[in-house]
């Protein structure tokens, strides 16, 4: 190329390239959180201030009403410690023969907020708490929620019932494993079809944040939503067999209620279930019985059991030695206690297949106290 060429290449204009301008993508606004109503049928046996307190072993309102009780169950990203977040928050309340149930969920976290300022002004209007497990998860992962985004925590600071707790007390022996699903189809009779296993619930949320995709979240809305229908029905349930124990159908449940009943100072009411314990449960049942007349004083009530149960050949040893106990230290009667050590290593020597290391420790026990009580007896005859 000579220098001509190269001067009109300098002055030929330059091609102007044009670039498509794509306008900036505005940012989202969060301005609420999604949120879902629906109603169903109350439960119908009525809940009771006095119920409640048997069961929970805790004071509740003055005041206490079904329609005063906040259901409360959360669904979250996992156990992830400080960053659990409770994407769904699941509430529900009575109004007359309606059970309402309000279900909260966070699109983005940015929205956590107006989910949380929701269930304040949700929880303010009621008196007590109700949930499965939440005094040791739902409650204070909310309270810690509540001061990450510094809002006043006073709104959950009411009277709890856990019903995980009660349902422990009074169906672990019988049933093992008290998850709710499991509550559900052996006390309400209602199993759960096609149910999103609660594992899924966190893959689900985070699913749908990388998509967008909320059809994702429907499993979820509608596992929470039977759970807080579930907490209501089951509450109304465990009211209704703690004032009528006849009607519980395993004698294990009715032990067990008994045992619950005692735990909270409530005797009269668990020595009424003892005496409807039969079966496989009848001697554990006499026993507490018996040992339940003797710390409330009632000496020769505990003694008529006791001699009940060696008539019925039930207990093992133990009556007889409760029965030594007491003629050792109430009645003073050492020729009396000394019989029934006496019966019990004859009954203690009766024949068995299999005879383990702490039965030899029992009969070793009965020789020691048989022979500190002919040590008495003879002390007295010497005086």
């Amino acid at each position: 190329m000579n220098l001509r060429d190269k001067l009109k290449a300098i002055e030929r204009p330059k091609v102007k390239v044009s670039v498509q301008e794509t306008a900036p993508q505005s940012k989202p606004v969060f301005v609420d959180c999604w949120r879902r109503q629906s109603t169903h049928a109350a439960s119908g046996y009525p809940i009771r201030r006095e119920t409640v307190m048997l069961m929970q072993g805790e004071c509740m309102p003055e005041d206490f009403s079904p329609e005063r009780i906040l259901y409360l169950d959360t669904e979250t990203t996992g156990l992830m410690g400080a960053g659990t977040v409770a994407f769904e928050v699941g509430l529900g309340w009575q109004e007359g023969d309606a059970f309402h149930v309000r279900q909260l969920v966070m699109r983005d976290y940015p929205e956590e907020r107006f989910l949380l300022e929701e269930i304040v002004r949700t929880a303010e209007r009621f008196d007590v708490i109700c949930s499965f497990n939440g005094k040791t998860f739902d409650l204070p992962l909310l309270k810690n929620r509540f001061i990450m985004n510094r809002i006043r925590t006073a709104c959950l600071d009411k009277p709890h019932i856990d019903l995980l707790h009660i349902a422990r007390r009074v169906w672990k022996l019988r049933l093992k494993r008290c998850n709710l699903t499991n509550l559900e189809e052996a006390l309400l009779g209602v199993p759960r079809v096609d149910d999103l296993p609660g594992a899924q619930v966190p893959e689900r949320f985070f699913s749908y944040l990388k998509n967008g995709d909320f059809s994702l979240l429907n499993d979820v809305l509608e596992h929470n939503e039977q759970d807080i229908v579930s907490l209501q029905n089951l509450l109304s349930h465990m009211c209704r067999m703690y004032e009528n124990p006849e009607q519980l159908r395993f004698d294990e449940d009715v032990y067990s209620m008994g045992v619950a009943l005692e735990r909270f100072h409530h005797g009269e009411e668990a020595r009424r279930c003892y005496g409807l314990a039969g079966g496989t449960m009848h001697a554990a049942s006499q026993s507490r019985l018996a040992s339940s007349y003797r710390r409330a004083g009632e000496k020769e009530a505990a003694v008529r059991v006791w001699k009940e149960m060696i008539r019925c050949r039930e207990g093992g040893t133990a009556p007889y030695v409760e029965l030594a106990k007491h003629y050792e230290h109430a009645a003073k009667d050492y020729d009396a206690a000394l019989q029934m050590v006496r019966e019990a290593l004859i009954r203690l020597s009766e024949p068995t297949l299999f005879e383990d290391a702490s039965v030899q420790d029992e009969r070793n026990a009965l020789q020691y106290r048989y022979e500190r009580l002919k040590r008495k007896a003879n002390a007295r005859m010497n005086d």
